[in-house]
């Protein structure tokens, strides 16, 4: 049985109040309880970490060394500057890690055009709503 965690970072736990039109009208426990109940179709165990705070975050992507087969991870704003987020998934090569976002991102402003964790993930889904945790789900339990 694979393990997967998904992280969510900042504003997410404020999904289905924040912006409906972007991000969508359900909560991200809802989106959550989809995607556990798709792992258990595909025989995956999925665990979910949300914080609003940068280290928490890092402390989450070293545990995928260790515990996990995977990673999907939304950083939220943390995706256009955070070289901690980065440098910890860098440390953690071994394991695959998908980006993730809900809108499109390259057709919102242009400080959403950059992300620092592309380099280092083995690949980005965006612009599904949350259809794109699925695909990043359905990518790493093909893998």
């Amino acid at each position: 049985m694979k393990k997967i965690l998904v992280i969510n970072g900042p504003n997410l736990n404020m999904l289905g109040k924040r912006e409906p039109e972007i991000y969508g009208s359900r909560s991200l426990d809802d989106i959550n309880r989809d995607l556990k109940a798709l792992g258990e179709t595909m025989n995956t165990e999925v665990d979910f970490f949300q914080s609003n705070i940068e280290g928490e975050i890092v402390t989450a992507i070293h545990s995928v060394l260790d515990g996990y087969d995977g990673c999907i991870i939304n950083a939220g704003a943390y995706t256009h500057y955070s070289v901690a987020i980065h440098d910890a998934i860098a440390a953690v090569e071994k394991k695959p890690f998908i980006e993730v976002h809900l809108s499109n991102v390259h057709t919102r402003e242009d400080y959403r055009h950059k992300s620092m964790l592309s380099p280092v993930c083995k690949g980005v889904i965006l612009g599904f709503g949350e259809k794109s945790y699925s695909l990043a789900l359905k990518a790493l339990c093909e893998d």
